[in-house]
């Protein structure tokens, strides 16, 4: 669960209050059959009613005048751009609006709004219960006890000037194109449990994870002695549960296994929001010194994930194969790593990993995006 059933109901009563004085009150969104709403937001109507009412709500928390656009209109705006990466003919010009001035303005306002939200929608597990509960849907995938969630960099492509070149090399990645790059964290069902920084695609995720909330709260055992599942990318540390690089027998080839198969689960979860948020595929031009508006629209996207998941809708059809986790960047120099984390993971490989569990399918081969 991407956040706790206490705030669903919360926003849910919240939702209902501040909403009795728009029922019965005629939406843009009622103009489209509910084959051709999926078609255009990539959303079903429930989903989408929901959606219009949380931003609804926010925008009369924050803002003081009215807005020239009705909350629907403003909301179909953004959600059409991110289905699409652009805004359809047919959205602007039933709402009356040209591609120049108002579109952007407006998705800027309503990405800035959803993102807001991520405080209620985007939950990592705090308490103990819910901490355990994650970890044993984990373990049942896996094998591997005492994870909270699979940690990794999400790449998305921008377009930088070649002509300012030390800011274009900036936003080169690992694979070779330019990108902006967001920290996720998401658990075994591929819900979005935490989404941090949005830094140029050079940088080194063991750094993002260094700098991060999440990274120092759990490296100073605020999390008590849970893992995440990290990449070749990241070091291994007492929370930081990375693959063997070099496996020398059968018990650690079959942890290898297993951390593939948990690993995939974030392939798959960014896979399926790219399908479904296509905007993410290309999030047009980008400046160093501004990236804000990049990452309000990917945590209005990881958001928006976690509400279809809740309302069970499924993503777009599959095109193509799914776009591989990004390899990782390694610092040219080798890192020590750290003897206690080293003792901790055999210990769980020599505890976890000795003898294959009839119940245990470590293969990495079965994670689909329909599975997230």
């Amino acid at each position: 669960m991407a956040f706790a059933l206490p705030v669903w109901l919360a926003v849910q009563e919240e939702l209902l209050r501040h909403g009795e004085a728009d029922c019965g009150t005629p939406s843009c969104f009622d103009d489209f059959d509910d084959d051709a709403l999926f078609q255009m937001f990539h959303l079903t109507r429930p989903c989408i009613a929901f959606v219009t009412d949380a931003v609804r709500i926010r925008t009369r928390a924050v803002a003081s005048d009215k807005p020239a656009l009705s909350v629907d209109a403003m909301v179909m705006v953004a959600l059409n751009y991110y289905a699409h990466g652009v805004c359809s003919a047919a959205v602007l010009h039933r709402l009356g609006l040209s591609q120049t001035d108002s579109a952007a303005l407006i998705i800027g306002t309503v990405s800035d709004v959803i993102a807001g939200t991520s405080d209620q929608f985007v939950s990592f597990p705090l308490t103990r219960d819910a901490k355990a509960n994650v970890a044993l849907k984990t373990e049942s995938l896996c094998g591997i006890p005492n994870v909270l969630g699979v940690l990794a960099p999400a790449h998305f492509k921008i377009r930088a000037s070649p002509y300012e070149k030390s800011t274009f090399r900036s936003f080169v990645n690992t694979l070779g194109y330019t990108s902006v790059v967001s920290q996720l964290i998401c658990d075994s069902d591929g819900n979005i449990l935490s989404v941090e920084k949005c830094c140029v695609g050079s940088t080194f995720e063991q750094e993002m994870w260094d700098s991060s909330f999440r990274g120092r709260e759990m490296e100073k055992e605020l999390h008590g002695p849970y893992w995440v599942i990290g990449g070749k990318g990241y070091h291994l540390s007492k929370h930081v549960l990375t693959p063997v690089s070099a496996p020398a027998n059968d018990n650690e080839t079959r942890f290898n296994e297993a951390h593939a198969k948990i690993h995939n689960v974030m392939r798959a979860t960014l896979g399926s929001m790219k399908r479904r948020f296509r905007c993410l595929m290309q999030l047009g031009f980008a400046q160093e010194a501004s990236l804000n508006k990049k990452s309000h629209i990917i945590k209005a996207c990881s958001v928006l994930h976690n509400i279809a998941k809740k309302f069970s809708v499924p993503p777009p059809p599959v095109a193509g194969k799914i776009e591989p986790l990004h390899p990782g960047r390694k610092h040219s120099v080798p890192v020590e790593i750290n003897p206690e984390a080293l003792k901790a993971r055999q210990k769980l490989i020599d505890g976890n990993f000795s003898l294959v569990s009839s119940s245990q399918d470590p293969s990495g081969n079965n994670i689909t995006e329909e599975s997230v």
